[in-house]
């Protein structure tokens, strides 16, 4: 079978979408399926040179539609070489293209010539949380406009919608009308086993964040944006450690008599180390401003940026759980991570997969609030050592249960077929 993937990028400093499409390829490839993608690359980018599959880039998209004259031509020409066309993502051009290229080819088919299939894969982007968010106003109004216009018509043509998880599905009901999907098809997404653990890792990450050397740390490894709730972990993670700190100290006057506060032990939580990129967007920059500016998150948060290759990698082994207070999140590609190298994960219950997480006991979940946020911290710190080693044996399990690829990938086969 021949799939063809459209994908307006995949550049893997992108994340999310273009590391989604590189990780079900790697399914269906050992699967014998045959994989392309055409992306809206610009022709010479160094990282086309790394993926094992062949990528057409035709040239970066112009403007916010991402417009590019070459991909409607590029498509009526080879879209009969394939089974099956998988389009990745909503609300560009890109799809349209696809639309587009598909009525011509109907319109100009001859007898006994086949077309390929039709899917489309949203990745969360039909969730309302995108025409609710208070800083998205102006975009929900042209989404809504967008939808009347045009993507509607790709949405309720495609011969299936393909979607992550449950929760996606039923999200992906709400926000537009009319819409009426001919099947709806959840296929999951698997994540790759992590490579096997090395000291090198540890290393490398060290080399950015000497200041963790023996100490214990939770992680956040995400896009560093209001989206991902940076700010409710930074403030749930202040308030829990001073929490913690008033209560030993009057333990320690009720024990003595004496108010010594200076004296008493400073129970605290890990470590925090928040990962990713974007500390060098006004967010970023505020949310850094806010660790400065208090004591207790000064001493306990470190902000290395983006990291990557056996730094991410340590990042994930040495932490002792993963943490991710979301507003949005349709599936959480590091989540998948923390838990396929044994690390529970500490989520709100607007990560799309928080169901298949919390049944299958990999992780704790709580609401997006300041509340559910300091919840989750302070259920960790509560934990003995004991409960702390039975969740991370749970968590690798939810792994294999729930995310490997291979699984997935056979759902994917099947649903396309």
């Amino acid at each position: 079978m021949r799939v063809l993937h459209v994908v307006p990028e995949m550049d893997p400093r992108m994340g999310g979408v273009c590391q989604a499409v590189r990780t079900i390829i790697a399914g269906l490839s050992e699967l014998a399926v045959h994989n392309e993608v055409v992306s809206l690359d610009p022709t010479d980018a160094a990282f086309l040179k790394n993926d094992p599959f062949t990528v057409h880039a035709l040239g970066a998209g112009k403007g916010p539609w991402g417009y590019n004259p070459h991909l409607v031509p590029w498509l009526v020409s080879h879209l009969p070489q394939f089974d099956a066309v998988v389009v990745h993502g909503l609300w560009l051009f890109y799809g349209h293209a696809v639309r587009r290229a598909q009525r011509q080819l109907q319109a100009q088919r001859t007898a006994g010539q086949t077309l390929p299939k039709v899917f489309v894969m949203p990745h969360g982007m039909l969730d309302p949380y995108f025409q609710r968010a208070s800083g998205r106003r102006l975009k929900a109004i042209r989404n809504t406009l967008y939808w009347k216009l045009l993507e509607q018509q790709l949405i309720n043509t495609a011969d299936a919608l393909l979607f992550t998880c449950e929760e996606e599905r039923r999200l992906a009901t709400q926000p537009f009308r009319p819409y009426r999907p001919q099947r709806t098809v959840v296929v999951g997404l698997g994540v790759e086993e992590p490579p096997q653990q090395r000291e090198a890792m540890q290393q490398a990450l060290l080399a950015k964040c000497p200041e963790l050397a023996g100490e214990p740390y939770l992680l956040f490894l995400s896009r560093i944006h209001e989206k991902k709730g940076v700010e409710l972990l930074l403030q749930a993670y202040a308030a829990v450690s001073q929490q913690a700190r008033t209560t030993a100290s009057a333990a320690l006057v009720a024990s003595s008599g004496e108010a010594a506060e200076e004296l008493a032990p400073a129970p605290k939580l890990p470590r925090l180390l928040v990962a990713g990129p974007g500390l060098d967007t006004p967010y970023g920059q505020r949310m850094q401003a806010l660790v400065a500016g208090s004591p207790v998150l000064r001493s306990a948060v470190s902000f290395p940026g983006m990291l990557t290759g056996d730094a991410k990698w340590g990042a994930f082994y040495g932490c002792e759980a993963f943490v991710l207070p979301s507003h949005q999140e349709n599936f959480g590609i590091a989540v998948v991570e923390a838990l396929a190298c044994g690390k529970p994960v500490l989520i709100s219950d607007q990560v799309n997969i928080w169901r298949e997480i919390e049944g299958a006991g990999g992780g704790s979940v709580r609401p997006d609030t300041a509340a559910g946020t300091h919840e989750l911290l302070a259920h960790w710190q509560q934990l003995t050592a004991a409960a702390k080693t039975n969740f991370q044996q749970q968590a690798r399990r939810t792994f294999e249960q729930e995310f490997a690829v291979r699984p997935a990938a056979v759902r994917f086969l099947q649903a396309i077929q």
